[in-house]
């Protein structure tokens, strides 16, 4: 392990700003926003990205400076794992850095947490 983020969100925050386009085009990537609306965007989920966006901004030590909030997706394998697909800057600094990540998430009916462990790729 290299660095560790986390983050905490209210969901109720999330889901007042999901009505907003706007929001959604600025926070979420285009895999993100497939995803979500295939499960008609719950807010938990939404929550729960946003926090790993941020949670993954702590992990490389730059807070959310130097790349989109949309370049960080947060995303489901076949067996429903989530994992970080990266693009533009965010993967950049994440390849500058030979970093590899690791995300977890969890959710209650109030709020969304996300833990993303930074490593060292080959170690």
């Amino acid at each position: 392990m290299v660095s560790v983020g986390i983050d905490l969100i209210e969901i109720h925050r999330i889901e007042r700003s999901l009505q907003n386009d706007y929001f959604i085009k600025r926070v979420f990537g285009e895999h993100e926003i497939a995803e979500l609306t295939g499960r008609s965007y719950p807010p938990e989920s939404a929550a729960a990205a946003f926090a790993a966006k941020e949670a993954f901004s702590k992990s490389i030590g730059t807070g959310v400076k130097g790349f989109s909030l949309t370049e960080v997706e947060l995303l489901h394998d076949e067996n429903g794992a989530p994992y970080l697909l990266l693009s533009g800057k965010a993967k950049q600094i994440a390849n500058e850095k030979r970093f590899g990540f690791s995300v977890s998430i969890s959710h209650t009916r109030e709020l969304a947490t996300a833990i993303v462990i930074a490593f060292h790729k080959g170690a």
